[in-house]
């Protein structure tokens, strides 16, 4: 192929696979995020754009990130298949005497358990949970549900184990575990309560009425003590005390990708069967993370490098507002962790002393970008999935009418945050 058509065939294939990837299927074709993923990076080494040794590089496909969004997963995994996110709701809602109430302790619960879990994994745990909760009381699912999932999308803004594209950004601006939750957790903490109030005003007819249960229900069904359950129960309390000490080890600054490697290899080497966790991983989502590496590799070496786009004026002289902004825009457009791929190449070369704002201000508005539609993010289509199993149907104009305000006065209040507040 001759080299001055290569950036050109390079940027089709680019583009193509990011318009993909906006659409979330293909014409005709039943070609989901994961597959359209690979099969651009698949293209970009037929046509010579990468060659294999390239692609499977470290400088390409970041395996550190891989290895922790993977042990995250095996924890988390485990932590479901014990029973402990249905314990903790069954605990944490059984207080519960108003629809107020419950939509406080939805977003609290849900909001905190994604800020060092992976959000969507939480929302998975929780969506049955919650609705069966809210069914058994009488009250509407609607504003519990709409809560779960911009809950689960403003909580894990605080760390970089809250969701995917944190931890690519953690793992790629090397910010220390505790610096970056200092410096993003108060808008998370904030911005749970911009969530709550919001809810309550935007669906305050639906969340109208006091506790009523139903005539079969009570919170917790009884069960009897047996051998199977101990060891269920055994289970719980070693998967929680492995989470949280994985967690304790990310603030104390030990490498995280080692931590999480650790703390699944602890796990399993247990009695469960491990092709039960390994149900518990999302393989589509680690093929669309080496997908778009090797797309965006491909991207940057054939075009941002020759013609040297990575000084972007604008953005370096406003790494927090503009960048925001614009990753804002790209991720509910393309989906979150694509638009964080895509921005990276670009921050690396921005002056280090605006590259550390950049990189949170990319990691806090990708993230909050997620809650403006149902597509914004996985964790947003997983509530809606689940709850249509169940026989709960969230609407387009319905989730809309939250997660667009939700979203403007959260991204304001985190864009002011970090461009206001010195460090």
């Amino acid at each position: 192929m001759h080299a001055s058509f290569e950036p050109w065939l390079t940027t089709i294939l680019f583009i193509a696979t990011y318009a993909g990837l906006a659409l979330g299927k293909i014409p005709k074709l039943h070609m989901d995020r994961a597959s359209i993923a690979f099969a651009g990076a698949a293209l970009m080494l037929c046509t010579g754009s990468l060659s294999v040794a390239q692609a499977a590089s470290p400088e390409s496909i970041d395996y550190e990130t891989l290895l922790l969004l993977f042990g995250m997963m095996v924890v988390v995994g485990f932590l479901r298949l014990s029973g402990f996110f249905s314990r903790l709701t069954q605990w944490s809602l059984r207080s519960i005497r108003s629809p107020r109430h419950m939509l406080g302790l939805v977003i609290l619960l849900s909001g905190l358990l994604s800020a060092f879990l992976v959000n969507d994994v939480v929302c998975l745990a929780l969506t049955p949970l919650v609705l069966r909760v809210a069914r058994r009381l009488r009250f509407n699912p609607l504003p519990h549900l709409l809560g779960l999932a911009t809950a689960a999308n403003i909580g894990s803004a605080a760390t970089i184990t809250g969701n995917p594209q944190n931890m690519i950004i953690g793992v790629k601006s090397r910010i220390p575990y505790v610096t970056f939750a200092a410096r993003l957790m108060p808008v998370a903490l904030s911005g749970l309560v911009i969530d709550f109030l919001a809810i309550s005003l935007l669906c305050r007819r639906a969340l109208a009425g006091r506790r009523e249960d139903a005539p079969e229900a009570g919170m917790a069904e009884p069960r009897r003590w047996s051998v199977q359950h101990a060891a269920l129960v055994r289970l719980q309390w070693k998967s929680a005390l492995v989470a949280l000490i994985t967690v304790v080890l990310f603030f104390a600054g030990l490498p995280m990708a080692v931590v999480a490697a650790g703390a699944a290899a602890v796990l399993l080497m247990g009695r469960i069967k491990p092709e039960r966790v390994y149900r518990e991983v999302d393989w589509s989502l680690l093929l669309m993370f080496v997908g778009l590496f090797v797309v965006v590799h491909a991207f940057e070496v054939r075009v941002l490098r020759p013609w040297d786009s990575y000084g972007w004026r604008p953005l370096q002289s406003h790494p927090v507002g503009l960048l925001s902004l614009a990753s804002a825009a790209l991720s509910s457009l393309v989906s979150n962790v694509p638009a964080v791929l895509l921005f990276e190449p670009l921050l690396r070369a921005m002056p280090p002393a605006a590259r550390q704002s950049a990189w949170l201000a990319l990691a806090m508005s990708s993230t909050l970008a997620g809650n403006l539609t149902i597509l914004g993010s996985v964790a947003n289509l997983i509530v809606v999935e689940k709850a249509r199993k169940e026989g709960m149907t969230i609407s387009l104009g319905e989730y809309c009418r939250v997660g667009i305000p939700v979203t403007l006065l959260t991204l304001g209040l985190g864009i002011a945050w970090l461009a206001l507040l010195p460090y």
